[in-house]
């Protein structure tokens, strides 16, 4: 346990969960860890105490200019018994550029990681055993201040959560059908889209109930300036293999840079496959998918790690993906990352930090 961090126990555990009832973020461990920043102290007081309510002033300018940001990893209890973080440092390195895109003073890295490797080893118990289980890690940075007015806080609250869940999507591992929406925009370069700022889900939601409405359980959104080509799911990255290229659209501003994409094209370039980070429109698919040649879509992301998809639906038009099977390489790709999740393939890249 870090030193530089105040720990108090909590004194009413709560009962764990079982593995098998686990959903997605629905329960919540002992402990969570708080830091706050002032402009005349810098970021200190970390501390871990009870997991419990947070108490804010209405005036409090988190709740009234959304100056919020969050970040998402996992914890892995491996068959080996060690809980290991999957590729904290570019989680890390993400949460500090989403921070200077909000006006929100950057947090030394050793300390990020240790906020985190702290709190999981603290509420270790809370690691589920299953694969295809994991501890989530919620790490928030709010605006503290309680001020009215446009400009940024002066003050601010680092919280990190932990929550034991299973998959993220209730089909687990069966391909999931997408609406490709032509009316709703997610960001546009210059935007916050590159960000994981919690305005980008906010903005998502009324678009995904209509999609969900419509029987479909994610949106693909197109490009905000031509309508055209395709951009993110509201949580995932996407990738497309045509004939035998596998491509994704490009860190333009708009999209988020996921840590499983990175993954994932890290491995498809070990593994000697093309892959191109470049734009592909909409219409490109269509064709690819009229001619036979549209062989597997798949989504990548920290909640759902790999998610096939089924079946994509643009204005009128069910484009059905590898007869509604997961995809070769899309299995080969998430067997490949679960293996190192759990340690029963070794860590060659050292993406795994052992808590």
């Amino acid at each position: 346990m870090n030193d530089g961090i105040r720990v108090t126990k909590t004194t009413s555990p709560k009962p764990k969960p079982k593995d098998s009832t686990l959903a997605f973020g629905t329960e919540f461990t002992d402990h969570m860890f708080l830091m706050d920043y002032r402009d005349d102290k810098g970021w200190y007081d970390a501390r871990i105490g009870p997991y419990g309510p947070l108490t804010l002033d209405p005036a409090t300018a988190v709740l009234h200019y959304a100056q919020s940001m969050f970040e998402g990893l996992k914890a892995f209890r491996g068959t080996d018994g060690e809980i290991r973080l999957f590729r904290p440092d570019k989680h890390v390195q993400r949460l500090n550029n989403t921070a200077k895109r909000l006006c929100i003073p950057a947090i030394d890295p050793e300390v990020v990681l240790e906020s985190w490797t702290t709190l999981v080893d603290l509420d270790r118990d809370w690691v589920p055993r299953a694969v295809g289980t994991s501890l989530y890690v919620r790490p928030t940075i709010i605006a503290s201040e309680p001020f009215l007015g446009v400009r940024p806080s002066k003050s601010y609250l680092y919280f990190v959560i932990l929550s034991p869940v299973g998959a993220y999507y209730a089909e687990g591992m069966n391909p999931v059908k997408i609406l490709v929406d032509a009316k709703y925009v997610r960001a546009v370069p210059g935007g916050l889209g590159e960000a994981k700022a919690s305005a980008n889900y906010a903005a998502s939601l009324y678009p995904q109930e209509d999609a969900k409405h419509g029987g479909f359980t994610q949106v693909l959104y197109l490009d905000g300036v031509h309508r055209k080509y395709i951009e993110e799911v509201g949580t995932m990255n996407l990738m497309l293999r045509i004939g035998d290229e596998v491509i994704t659209p490009p860190l333009a501003g708009s999209i988020l840079p996921g840590v499983t994409r990175d993954s994932v094209l890290a491995l498809l370039r070990e593994w000697g496959i093309p892959a191109s980070e470049r734009q592909v429109s909409i219409d490109e698919i269509v064709e690819a998918a009229g001619k036979g040649t549209l062989e597997e879509v798949f989504g990548t992301g920290t909640a759902a790690v790999i998610s096939p998809v089924g079946e994509l639906f643009y204005k009128d038009q069910h484009i059905v993906v590898n007869e509604g099977r997961i995809g070769e390489l899309t299995q080969r790709l998430y067997d490949a990352i679960v293996a190192v999740q759990y340690g029963t393939a070794p860590d060659t890249r050292g993406w795994t930090v052992v808590v």
